[in-house]
């Protein structure tokens, strides 16, 4: 599958933003909610996100892609399934809110090790907050995170938030792209 940016827009469109009176998790008041896990759980949603995220990658590939957990695990899931079907070794991991108190106790779960490179995944950006707690549990665990990809940025200063610590940010979509402003 390739990605197609209008298709994914109208999915997110149809199935995802909701136009009202919003508190995001960021605590910022909103006019309109992009609830992006209707998509990023939906077949066709999952793979335009995937193929999308791919192309954004190119050839340098990180050894693995993940993010805050639960947000963020449909998106690397599909990215490390449609990597797979395309042959390219990527693997993909979890990133805890909250350390278990069994078991081993990690914050990062998945076959990765110290040492491997990591892009974060967001499904949307306003803040940084979210994918911020999930860079300092990932480099603290010993990844080597390059930037943080996400499937809309909401234009509410995450992009400056990362470049600020040195992450780049690179997004699918704005929400312009849905004819909005921040």
């Amino acid at each position: 599958m390739d990605y197609d940016e209008a298709v994914l827009i109208d999915l997110i469109r149809q199935q995802s933003l909701k136009l009202g009176d919003f508190v995001l998790a960021s605590g910022k008041k909103a006019k309109y909610y992009l609830d992006c896990r209707k998509v990023t759980l939906d077949p066709q949603g999952a793979n335009q996100i995937a193929a999308g995220i791919l192309d954004l990658l190119g050839h340098a590939l990180p050894d693995a892609i993940g993010g805050m957990a639960i947000g963020a695990d449909p998106i690397s899931a599909a990215t490390i399934t449609l990597a797979g079907q395309r042959g390219l070794s990527l693997k993909g991991f979890i990133v805890r809110k909250e350390s278990k108190q069994h078991g081993t106790g990690r914050d990062v779960e998945g076959p990765v090790e110290s040492g491997m490179s990591a892009v974060i995944v967001e499904d949307v950006v306003t803040t940084g907050g979210s994918a911020i707690k999930a860079i300092e549990k990932a480099e603290a665990f010993g990844l080597k995170v390059r930037e943080v990809i996400a499937i809309v940025d909401r234009l509410e200063g995450g992009k400056e938030a990362f470049a600020e610590r040195g992450y780049p940010l690179r997004t699918l979509l704005t929400i312009r792209d849905f004819g909005l402003e921040p």
